[in-house]
């Protein structure tokens, strides 16, 4: 007879397994979190409010793309141990690894201005000063960093990054009507060049070259195993769908509250976009809950944009970059993490305006996406062990995907002008 498992065996295994899952989550969902920032939240909130539901579909499109894109960063993070950054550079040269860091360092510069500028907008709106708000905000992300370990930091970025989930609540209680929704889903407005500028804008503010650069270097930093590659893959594709939710609950609230009529309404700040669903969800506390969200979304993103650039510059220049040392053991890592985050804030503080220009970082990062994702792609065929490298169906499927959602997104951009 086959030998059968005691039943006192099965709760120990569950509970082992559960203990590998918990030990592999963060990576995954503190870059989704992050993914869904202050630009993030401006494009969504724009598109619903310029093309009612007609984007909504574009946001489940992504849902397995970048599962895809990120899967990959995991993958090379846990098979070969290194980030981004140095993996392009022990694969295909310092050269271009400056030219992979140089992408990541004009995604960086934008998407910190965005955040700040989220910041000092949510401030703004109770009556606290912009230079104070900015001060506040520097300050404790300089604290975390600082003086936490990487596990302590990942766990302050993914409670401060869950309070974007007001915008799902949020949606659910908006206005929305059935024959409306399938109307904007089955109708694409194909020859309206705005229409594709948030096109490559929404692609654009879903797949990142700065979340490139964090979740590998993040799955190397936190020394995860083979043993937990399963784990981190769901860790992703958890993240994954959450993102996109958060994305689409905010496209959803705008254009049931704003879409037809009210196609005039600019949502370029925190301000206008809360006191737009006013009506909806009374002032003070449509108010409070979208600041709430923006604010949570902006400092995770700050987090992760930050270490990105840190690690990405370590790992090209060569420093020490990993936050299991101290700041005097890898002071270039924490000096390049503060000086973006400092120099983020000071140039929010001096020029004002400049969250306006959100939509157009999120169009920059689709124009990058031919450097970003072909870098992806050719490390996962050749710098990942045989054993795990991208082969058959499934590297034309990935190939399919990156060329496609590359093409889609420049091809947005420049139609749009």
């Amino acid at each position: 007879m086959p030998h059968s498992v005691p039943s006192t065996a099965r709760p120990a295994r569950l509970k082992t397994h559960w203990f590998v899952f918990l030990a592999a989550l963060g990576p995954g969902l503190v870059v989704m979190l992050a993914d869904t920032d202050v630009g993030s939240i401006i494009t969504a909130a724009q598109s619903g409010a310029r093309w009612g539901y007609q984007l909504l579909g574009l946001q489940i499109l992504l849902v397995p793309i970048l599962y895809i894109v990120q899967e990959l960063t995991v993958r090379l993070g846990i098979f070969t141990g290194k980030g981004h950054g140095e993996l392009i550079r022990e694969t295909f040269g310092s050269g271009w690894a400056w030219v992979s860091v140089l992408g990541l360092s004009v995604a960086a510069v934008g998407a910190l201005l965005t955040e700040f500028s989220g910041i000092a907008g949510v401030g703004e709106l109770f009556g606290v000063p912009r230079g104070l708000s900015l001060a506040l905000a520097a300050a404790f992300l300089l604290a975390v960093v600082w003086t936490g370990s990487y596990r302590r930091v990942e766990r302050t970025a993914i409670l401060l990054g869950l309070f974007e989930i007001v915008f799902i609540w949020v949606a659910a209680h908006s206005p929305v009507h059935a024959g409306a929704l399938i109307h904007g889903l089955t109708r694409v407005p194909w020859r309206e060049g705005q229409f594709w500028y948030l096109v490559a804008a929404n692609i654009g503010a879903v797949i990142m070259p700065w979340m490139i650069f964090y979740q590998q270097s993040a799955v190397a930093d936190k020394k995860l195993s083979p043993r937990q590659y399963g784990h981190a893959r769901w860790d992703t594709a958890l993240g994954a769908i959450l993102t996109q939710v958060v994305m689409a609950a905010v496209l959803v609230v705008a254009a049931a509250t704003l879409a037809g009529g009210h196609g005039h309404l600019v949502l370029d700040t925190v301000g206008q976009i809360a006191e737009a669903l006013t009506p909806v969800l009374g002032h003070t506390l449509g108010r409070t809950l979208f600041s709430l969200g923006i604010l949570g979304a902006a400092m995770v993103s700050a987090i992760v944009v930050s270490l990105a650039a840190a690690w990405g510059f370590g790992e090209v220049a060569g420093y020490r970059h990993s936050l299991e040392t101290r700041p005097l053991e890898a002071p270039w890592f924490y000096i390049v993490f503060s000086a973006a985050v400092v120099g983020g804030a000071i140039l929010v503080a001096v020029v004002p305006d400049l969250v306006a220009l959100s939509v157009g970082v999120e169009v920059m990062n689709a124009l990058l996406l031919p450097l970003v994702l072909g870098f992806l792609v050719a490390l996962a065929i050749r710098a990942l062990p045989a054993e795990h490298r991208l082969r058959g169906w499934y590297l034309w499927l990935v190939i399919s995907v990156v060329v496609l959602t590359s093409g889609l997104g420049v091809f947005g951009a420049l139609t749009s002008l």
